[in-house]
């Protein structure tokens, strides 16, 4: 009997199946399972058979000067994008339904068309007309970019070799269909198609592409995992829809730091830079307020000071409410735990609420002892000093560690009008630049220097 011709591959994790399957056993991922055609061994057996061309070799030191940047002038976006656009680099952009993704990449694009660039623009998800209804909103109608709307990738790409702009934006992904693939449009192997062909193509003729991506409710790009590994950089727009902040974030740049963020404000005529988010993500410091700690985190290359807020009330519920936002659950859970464990001050029966102000999003476990003064400052209702900062992570037995970039942290606070920091004792600073230190060794002593008890 002749062997199959044929193969099925989970596109999410790689795993090889002997038949279809609408569930992957490895993963879990549903619908993520494409038949794909096996490589050929011709008349040998194996690739060993076969006498292929050898692969030019070379040492690791060279002397070619890194790769040129194009700076739009929009400093938050050339930030992210680690110093400028790399010719030939592809970015990958995502972000929930109407944050403005597009809003932001018209900008940027007639930001790098007005510096010199040709720059084109396809949309496969809106009209010409509609796009230009924005431009002129936006102030960009005489921006030199071009517009088309198309979906086909074959057009696309004979469109853009034509043309051979340095700059193409295509909005979005999901909406390509390629005549080689037999799948409906946004399909896992539609998207892989669409991907690597445009990335192929990015490299191959030194165009910097654009490509807008769709996210799932979990707020992960939509399509094969694959797609982020392709592109060179990937950069998520966030944001929550009470407030009209925007925060630009790299989670993958292999032209830059990684983490690195960039703040907007959404207006009437589009996004304005943030050019100090630190005051933007700290409420009017008056009086002192319980439950209020100022945390100096670092995001990505920059020191950004964020107040992470508390309250703590009389629960009338069997379990307690734990309501965390910009901040990890799991985490928060911890902190909670080692204030029980180690310092004997109870949660149980209490609902714990727990906000970063401004819709920003924290992960450092630099901000532990922010978190922890936050809770206690809530819970014994008194407030912290007005003029403090903390940073330091906690460990499970209670103790505190030292973090990175103390000396950035402390020079950001002191530019906000802060006096004094509240650290871990083991962490190293030099020039603190006359800001005053309070070291704590464990959890314990800062509850008792900060709060008076013990």
């Amino acid at each position: 009997m002749a062997k199959s011709t044929t193969a099925f591959t989970c596109t999410a994790c790689g795993a090889s199946h002997k038949k279809w399957a609408g569930r992957c056993d490895a993963c879990g991922a549903w619908n993520t399972i494409v038949e794909e055609a096996p490589l050929s061994q011709g008349p040998g057996r194996g690739l060993g058979a076969h006498k292929g061309r050898a692969v030019p070799l070379s040492s690791l030191q060279t002397t070619e000067a890194p790769p040129p940047r194009h700076l739009a002038g929009m400093d938050e976006l050339d930030r992210v994008l680690g110093g400028g656009l790399v010719p030939g680099s592809a970015v990958l952009v995502g972000g929930d339904p109407g944050i403005g993704k597009s809003t932001l990449l018209l900008q940027g694009a007639a930001a790098f068309a007005r510096r010199g660039l040709q720059a084109v623009y396809i949309s496969g998800e809106e009209a010409s007309a509609q796009v230009r209804m924005r431009a002129q909103r936006l102030g960009l109608a005489d921006a030199p970019v071009r517009l088309g709307s198309e979906t086909n990738l074959r057009d696309i790409l004979t469109t853009l070799d034509n043309e051979r702009p340095d700059l193409a934006i295509i909005d979005s992904v999901q909406t390509l269909w390629s005549d080689q693939v037999e799948a409906a449009p946004g399909s896992v192997a539609q998207v892989r198609a669409a991907a690597h062909e445009l990335v192929t193509f990015a490299k191959r003729k030194g165009v910097a592409i654009f490509l807008v991506g769709h996210v799932t409710k979990e707020g992960q790009i939509a399509g094969p995992r694959v797609v982020e590994h392709m592109v060179d950089t990937v950069i998520y727009f966030e944001g929550e829809r009470g407030h009209q902040f925007r925060i630009l974030r790299s989670v993958k740049n292999r032209f830059g730091p990684a983490d690195e963020i960039g703040v907007f404000e959404m207006t009437g005529s589009g996004l304005a830079e943030v050019a100090n988010p630190s005051a933007l993500f700290l409420s009017e410091r008056g009086q002192p307020v319980p439950g209020s700690a100022v945390f100096a985190g670092i995001e990505g290359t920059r020191p950004v000071l964020t107040e992470v807020q508390a309250l703590v009330a009389p629960s009338t519920l069997a379990s307690p409410r734990r309501t965390v936002v910009g901040l990890d659950s799991g985490r928060v859970s911890t902190i909670l735990a080692v204030l029980e464990a180690r310092c004997g001050i109870p949660f149980a029966g209490l609902d714990v609420f727990l906000n970063v102000a401004g819709g920003m999003r924290v992960n450092e476990p630099a901000a532990d002892l922010a978190i922890a003064g936050a809770l206690l400052s809530a819970r014994e209702d008194s407030a912290l000093p007005p003029d403090a900062v903390l940073f330091g992570e906690i460990s499970l037995s209670g103790a505190l560690r030292p973090v990175a970039q103390a000396e950035n942290r402390l020079k950001e606070a002191q530019k906000l009008g802060f006096s004094q920091a509240i650290l871990p004792d083991s962490q190293k600073v030099e020039g603190a630049g006359g800001m005053g230190t309070r070291r704590i060794a464990d959890l314990t002593g800062f509850v008792g220097e900060v709060f008076g008890a013990g």
